[in-house]
Parts: structure tokens; sequence; C-alpha cells
């Protein structure tokens, strides 16, 4: 209830009217007239009405305080008790809070990705921000936070909150949790092949004093290439070799200590792409041909290909006294090239080559040693394959995926992919191949050869074409015809001859992107994209273990032949293992370096600073490890802004704020009551003047 005015005059007007009168009267008082103070009342009940004083009754309600209630649902939350805990204690609040009707509650959890947020950190305070979006400041009663304490948003003092209401923290985990981290600090994302590579790397851990040493094991691609001590919390040096071309997967791993809180963050991977520096490749052309260019241009036209090539330009029946050294331009290195430095070839190709004095038998004998550790071989072979000089009659034959039957067929036939060749990555999807007949020109000779080894991934009608297989280490490739160079010259309008044998190359020298059976898998924002490779028609689920150590199996979907993938939301970052039958690989979901990982030890440290300044507090719902159960403080009803905590409470502040429901005015000055008023005192001056 109030009192207000509402004058009927302005207030120039009341001062004209008003003002002289009051002189008057006062002047009369001072004199001691008689009436005087009867004409002050008159006066009086003259400026109130002219005033118009009017009671006000408004009937208010009271506004519920609004209260956060922020669960963490992090990825460290998974960690031990710390998912159950949380659940408890929620419970137990939303069950405390109930009891009290002048709160209003919001309950947010949050933590895990959505569509919006790949869930790198823990940003309570956003989606305490978020909660309170349209609550004015002064109906904030404050925020309870159930968490291990790792935030990654809290402000720097209160006046960051937007209100002033008090920040509890109910803290999971338990005091003194043990934990071991290992990190790149720094990693190449490129490197060359076969060369070593500086990396850093560096092991922190909680509940471990620094100076202390830890193992450490370096894995490239599944292979484990050594293991070291590390001082903790030093930056060290590692060194390794990238073995092969396209992206390596380097990772280490730290051993674990007994009681540790987790081995998530035990293990971290680089992602690094290997390039080579160049491939040496030694070309040997039997004598010359149509197509000996074809091969000549395509190797000399990539900038990263090294080239040996010779030709024999001396046929057999050509036969004088002089002697071999003294026709070549220069003396040939063959000891050099077929003995001391053949290791160092990524690639040698015989095209249309016939055993001839130039290479001695010995020479083969260290071409098939340099097949078995790994080398690569491709024979493009021609007529002179099924003849008396073939390679076929020399020690190479140990290593040839086929032997020839000394026929050759010379008729128009397409160049066709073989059931296995549409699934071979090095002929599937080839251009012009799913056309019938297909899109490329027809080749007119093929050499006719024995039931061949390996994969015969093209046919020239019903004989082997392309035959591809794998020796020891290394690999051999042969290519039964001599015509792939009307490909390259527009022969009724050519065909994919670039492709096909850059494809080719590349298989022989061990390419990842090209191998048959290969399993592969990224992360793709938050998904985990799954990529198969397999000769096989079908493909078992992937078996997937997540960063928190769960399991789950994934099937794969066919998208193309030889192809099969799966795309895999996640809600977890970290690094996932992925096994198909004896194939396994590693991808890593999410930033490598996610603040989320940063530390995973509860703490009360960090938010403790903030909570004090706003009269709250933190506290652990477990204060041991082995306590049995948690322990969630009384909550209450405060006012005030003194401290909002205590031993076994913490206080939640009401509001002062209400809402208007109806208002009640009554004039004190109008209509009978004024009038009476009015009659009363005017009677009474003239009653007193009669006199």
């Amino acid at each position: 209830m109030s009192l207000d005015f509402q004058p009927l005059l302005s207030t120039t007007l009341l001062a004209i009217l008003l003002v002289p009168l009051l002189a008057l009267t006062l002047a009369g008082i001072y004199f001691r007239q008689r009436g005087s103070l009867l004409r002050l009342v008159a006066l009086a009940a003259f400026a109130m009405a002219l005033l118009n004083p009017i009671v006000v009754n408004e009937q208010r309600d009271p506004l519920k305080s609004v209260v956060a209630v922020i669960a963490d649902r992090s990825q460290s939350q998974d960690l031990g008790n710390r998912s159950a805990d949380t659940d408890a204690a929620l419970k137990e609040v939303q069950t405390e809070l109930a009891r009290l009707p002048q709160f209003e509650v919001r309950t947010v959890e949050t933590g895990r990705a959505s569509e919006n947020d790949d869930a790198t950190s823990t940003r309570l305070f956003g989606a305490l921000n978020g909660a309170l979006r349209d609550v004015p400041p002064s109906r904030v009663g404050g925020a309870i936070m159930i968490t291990d304490g790792q935030i990654h948003d809290i402000p720097a003092n209160q006046a960051g909150l937007g209100f002033n209401a008090p920040i509890h923290g109910l803290i999971t985990g338990v005091p003194n949790e043990i934990d071991r981290r290992i990190q790149f600090v720094r990693a190449p994302r490129f490197g060359l092949t076969g060369k070593p590579q500086q990396m850093t790397y560096k092991v922190t851990a909680s509940g471990e004093a620094p100076g202390g040493s830890a193992r450490v094991h370096v894995r490239v691609n599944g292979n484990e290439t050594g293991s070291e001590d590390a001082i903790i919390g030093e930056e060290m040096p590692l060194e390794v070799t990238l073995s092969r071309a396209g992206v390596n997967i380097v990772e280490i791993t730290v051993d674990p200590i007994p009681g540790e809180l987790t081995g998530v963050n035990n293990r971290a991977v680089a992602m690094v792409d290997g390039i080579r520096e160049n491939l040496r490749v030694l070309l040997i052309s039997g004598e010359p041909h149509n197509g000996e260019r074809t091969w000549r241009n395509l190797l000399k036209s990539d900038a990263s290909v090294d080239l040996v090539h010779f030709t024999i330009l001396r046929p057999p029946e050509k036969q004088d006294s002089t002697p071999l050294p003294e026709l070549a331009l220069i003396a040939f290195p063959t000891r050099e090239l077929f003995v001391d430095k053949i290791d160092q070839f990524d690639l040698i190709i015989f095209d249309r080559y016939q055993h001839r004095d130039v290479m001695s038998l010995l020479y083969y004998d260290y071409i098939n040693d340099y097949v078995q550790k790994g080398g690569a071989l491709l024979i493009a072979a021609g007529p002179e394959f099924a003849g008396q000089m073939s390679i076929a009659n020399t020690p190479l034959l140990s290593v040839l995926p086929a032997t020839p039957t000394g026929n050759i067929e010379e008729k128009a036939f397409y160049p066709r992919l073989s059931d296995q060749g549409k699934r071979h990555p090095v002929t599937r999807g080839l251009e012009g191949s799913t056309q019938e007949p297909p899109a490329w020109s027809r080749w007119f000779r093929v050499i006719d050869v024995n039931p061949p080894e390996g994969s015969v991934i093209m046919n020239a009608g019903d004989r082997p074409l392309l035959v591809l297989n794998r020796i020891g280490d290394g690999r051999v490739g042969m290519f039964l015809s001599d015509q792939g160079w009307l490909w390259a010259r527009g022969f009724e309008g050519g065909g994919p001859h670039a492709a096909l044998y850059r494809r080719i190359a590349h298989w022989l020298m061990k390419e990842p992107d090209l191998e048959e059976e290969a399993l592969t898998a990224t992360g793709n924002g938050r998904n985990l994209e799954i990529h198969r490779q397999t000769m096989q028609k079908t493909a078992e689920p992937a078996n997937i273990i997540t960063p928190s150590g769960k399991t789950r199996s994934v099937p794969l979907t066919e998208t193309e032949p030889g192809v099969f993938t799966a795309s895999v939301p996640t809600d977890e970052i970290g690094l996932y293992q992925v096994a198909n039958g004896d194939l396994t690989t590693l991808a890593h979901v999410g930033p490598v370096d996610a603040p989320e990982f940063t530390d995973n030890v509860s703490t009360q440290a960090k938010l403790d600073p903030l909570a004090r300044e706003t009269g709250g507090g933190t506290r652990r719902l477990r204060a041991a490890a082995n306590q049995s159960d948690i322990e969630v403080p009384n909550i209450i009803a405060s006012r005030g802004t003194a401290s909002a905590s205590g031993d076994n409470w913490i206080g939640l502040r009401q509001t002062n704020e209400t809402v208007l429901k109806s208002v009640t005015r009554l004039p004190l000055f109008s209509g009978f009551l004024g009038l009476a008023a009015m009659m009363l005192v005017l009677g009474g001056m003239w009653y007193r003047e009669g006199r």
C-alpha cells in the first residue's frame, strides 16, 4: 500500500494559488489574529483537494529464483565411478531442490558431442549461460555444477558471470589420482620415405615427481621400431623412418603404472604423409620398337622418377668381329647396375628384352635376389618372349609368374578386365572398362603362356594379358603384349594407357592405396570413415575399439567391386582401433591436442577460486577412494550477500522480485469525503467569523 498524489492543476498554478494564501495565513498567525489557525486548516483542506491524494493498494506475488544444475557428461567423466557418481548426485540434488518451491530448477547435461560441437573441451559455463539466457540477473539464485573439475571456460572473475549468485561445485573422482599422458610436441606432416624424420614428444604424469623415467615404445604403421626410456616432464627427441609412401601412422605408447586412472592417454599418434624423394627406375629395352617410346615418355613425364634407360641396338643376326664394348657409345656399366647398385632401384622393367651376351647369367641371379628381398620387376613381353632367347630360359625363370608355350596369337581383340581385375585396385574402375565392348581400341598380338601364378587381371579373349604376382618380399608384373602403344597413339580412339601403366608401376612399388587387401580408417568430423579393399566378394564386419576401451561391430557395405565402406558416428574423441580379419589400423577422431585430454585428474583447484568469490564453494562427492557412498550437502534457501556455503550445506539465494497481479486506487479528497471535509472547514470558519 502506498500514497500517491495526482494534482488537478499544474505545479505552477498550484504555487500561484497556494503560496500567497499560505503567506497571508502565516502572517495572521504571527500577528495573533483571531481564527488564523482555522484559516490554516481550511487552506490545508483546500490544498489537499487540489493535490488529489490517492491511496494505492497493489496485489503482488513473489517470483521464483532460477537455479541451474549443470551435469558434466564429457568424456573424462567416463573414467572410474565418475559417471555413476554424477547420476547419483544429480538425482539427489533434484530431490533436494524439489522440496524448495521458491526455486525454479533448470537442469542441463552437457559435454557430449552434438551436431555443432565436437566436444573437444568441457564448456560448462557456456551451458550455464545458455540455460539462464532469458532470466534477469536479479532472479538468478545460483548454480550447482556436478563435474570432475576439468572445465575449460571458467570466467576470470565474478563479473564474467553476468549475475550475482553463488556457484557450487560437486567434484567427482577421488583425491590423489595418478595418471600418465604422452603427446607429440612436434611432428612433421610430410616426410621423405626411407629418410630419418625428427620428432619430439613429452611424457607428463600427475602423482609422479618430475625427473623420473618411463618406458616408451615406438611403432610405425603397426610395426614396433624400438623403445627407450623417457624423462618425465621433459621434451624427448625421436627419430623415425617412414616405411612407405602415403599416410604413415607413427604411434608412441608409454607403459602404465599401478593404480593409474586411465590408459586412454598413454598413446599418441602422428599422421605423416610419406613422399618418395625420387623413384629410381631401370628400363631395359631389348630392341627399338613402336612401344619403347611409350614407356620412356610415361616415365620421363614424372618429375619424381629418375630413369636409367638403355636399348640393345645390334640384333643377333648382325654378327661381325667388332667387340661388344667397342659398339657402345659409352662403356655400359652392367656390373655397377646389376651388382653394386641394383638395390637402389625401385623398379626394373624388361621391355621386349631377350637374352644376349650383354648380360651374363650371373646378373639374372642378382635380379632374382633383388626381387626376393622386396624389389619390383615388370616384364613387357613381345614375340621374343616366345622364342629360344626368351628370358624364360634364364635363371630369371624362378621369379616369372608365367612361362611361354611358344605360340603367338595375332588377331584383333579387346583387352578386357577379368573377374579378378574388376576388383583389383590396379584395374578397378579403369576408364572405359564398364562398357561392352570396352571404350578403348583393339590390340592385335598376345603371347600365349602356360597357366600363370598370381592374379590375372586382364584377358585377351581366353588368354591371360596382364599378370601380377608376389615373389618373396617383392613383386612381379607381366604384360603379355607389346601393343599398348596403340592406346598411346590414339588408334581407334586410344585407351587409358597412362593410368594403367602408372597403376602397375605403383602397385609393383607397394603403393598403399593399390594394395588388394587393405584396411584404412580416417576421422571426418565426428564420423569414423572405414575403407576396406579386398579381392573377396564379401567382407566381415569391422571391429572397433573406442578410446575408452568399448568395443562394437560395424557392418561394411560394398560401394564398388572390391571396396567395402562404413561411416560410423562417434561421441568420443581420441584414437580408435579398427580390425577386419587379419588387418588392423588406427584412426584419430577429432583434434589430436583436444583440451579434453590435456588432464584427466579430477580437481577442485580450477573452479574453487570463482566459486568462493561468488559466496559458494567446491567439495568432493567422495573424500577418499575407499568411501562407499557419495556425500551430497544439504541445500537451503538464503537471503542477502553472505556466504552461501558451510560444512555440510550449500545455499541458493532467494530473489526479492515480484509480479503485479492487481491495483486498487482510493482518492482521499474526492466525492462525498472531500465535500464533507470542505463543508466542515468552511462552516467552522463561518461560525468563528460570525462571533
